[in-house]
């Protein structure tokens, strides 16, 4: 009777350590989460976090963490909204645009972001990782439908958007030069502030006076975007026939002798995966050295394409990448998350060009690619979910890091190969296109 009774209080006492005691953030218990974060809170407090990159990598990685989770258990954000990757970033925006998180802390992550290379290393990791750990002949298959794909759903939303600016009386110029080309250049740093540049240069302005008009259409289409990628995700798996699920085409005929293999993880090979995939980003930038109007991204794609499709990289070193990109995108991508709010989206920028012609542009903007590109996705051969986020929603991000948000809301990151090519090769067209139609649409 003794036994039964104790029996029946470990039952209780099991029931009871569910609930709070059961939470668990990023394999933590919330308990000790909670330690964590009290002992972050009390060390801005006293002004002693941390520079560089041991202070940066304590507030992205607790902060991204806690707002990860958050945002896959709110009922309406986890279905509707993009989960834990939206409310990330909007909510790491927050806390630094109103001074929730102070202003130390927050130059201090700006600065490992924007100067110490922060989302370089991790997208150099995805990139390496993604497109070595691809079968060959479906890399090559899908290389040759994605571009053209990305290409017409990029000039169709060109024109939409300059059509719908004139029966706005937005002007199809401006509206082509203001809210289309920016949503479409690659970001910030390789789209904005070039693109700022050439339309400076014909119309004789100073860039500064430029690029103010820029960001926003970038900004709120990378929202956008981030929104829609999820939406268009949780829409998809109601049609099984045309999500691929994370498979950007059908890998039939396509031969089998390189199907995914099972990895055991190794300690010393994730360390040569750090090298390979740091080694491939430096051969992008030095091909970028000598044309400096192609970003390093799209070189660095383009050299690991080549090495794939040559067979060049023994399958010891693809392993060794392809378990690097596991450990990273596994444990930084909700810090990634949380750098692009912190360091790159400005509220208040954003909300000071929120007039109704500006947002139905940007909505024109992305309704088009995704339609476009889901519709001429499936005539090349592509599944329409998985091209609707890559050529098309991600070619209305900001750069590397709107693909790594888009992709992270649509739980697609394995396509990232796809979103930078799209993304960067879109990019440096639109560039050239923006040199011409400035001078004829100013």
């Amino acid at each position: 009777m003794s036994e039964k009774s104790s029996n029946l209080k470990d039952i209780q006492a099991d029931k009871e350590k569910t609930g709070f005691w059961s939470i668990k953030i990023s394999g933590i218990s919330l308990p000790m989460y909670l330690i964590m974060l009290v002992i972050l809170i009390v060390s801005i407090k006293l002004g002693k976090l941390p520079g560089g990159i041991l202070g940066s990598l304590a507030v992205l990685v607790l902060l991204g963490n806690l707002f990860h989770y958050i945002g896959n258990h709110l009922p309406i954000f986890k279905s509707y909204l993009g989960g834990g990757a939206v409310f990330c970033i909007f909510a790491s925006a927050l806390i630094a645009t109103f001074g929730i998180l102070p202003a130390g802390p927050v130059k201090t992550v700006t600065s490992f972001v924007n100067d110490a290379g922060f989302l370089d290393f991790y997208i150099a990791a995805l990139i390496t990782g993604s497109i070595l750990g691809m079968k060959r002949d479906l890399l090559l298959k899908a290389s040759v439908r994605f571009i053209p794909v990305a290409f017409i759903s990029m000039a169709a939303s060109l024109l939409m958007v300059g059509f719908v600016g004139m029966l706005i009386g937005h002007g199809f110029g401006k509206s082509v030069l203001y809210v289309s080309l920016p949503m479409m250049a690659g970001g910030i740093g390789a789209g904005c502030v070039p693109l700022s540049g050439i339309y400076a240069s014909a119309l004789g302005k100073h860039s500064s006076d430029i690029i103010s008009q820029l960001i926003p259409a970038s900004a709120l289409g990378n929202v956008l975007a981030i929104i829609g990628a999820a939406l268009i995700s949780k829409i998809g798996a109601h049609f099984p026939k045309y999500n691929g699920y994370g498979a950007i085409m059908k890998a039939d005929n396509v031969e089998t002798k390189d199907e995914k293999r099972e990895l055991k993880l190794d300690v010393i090979q994730m360390g040569v995966g750090l090298l390979v995939s740091v080694s491939f980003f430096m051969l992008g930038n030095i091909l970028n050295y000598f044309v400096p109007h192609v970003h390093a991204y799209a070189f660095m794609i383009i050299i690991v394409v080549i090495c794939k499709v040559t067979n060049i990289i023994p399958k010891y070193y693809e392993d060794c990448a392809i378990m690097f990109n596991s450990l990273i995108m596994k444990n930084l991508t909700p810090a990634v998350l949380s750098a692009i709010g912190i360091a790159l989206l400005n509220l208040n920028v954003l909300a000071q060009s929120l007039n109704w012609q500006f947002i139905v542009l940007c909505f024109t903007s992305i309704l088009t690619i995704s339609i476009v590109s889901g519709f001429i996705g499936k005539l090349f051969g592509l599944y329409p979910v998985e091209s609707m986020i890559t050529a098309g929603l991600c070619n209305n991000s900001m750069g590397g890091t709107g693909n790594v948000a888009v992709l992270s809301a649509s739980n697609r990151m394995e396509l990232i190969a796809f979103a930078q090519m799209g993304n960067r090769l879109g990019g440096a067209i639109v560039l050239i296109l923006g040199s011409f139609l400035i001078r004829i649409l100013k």
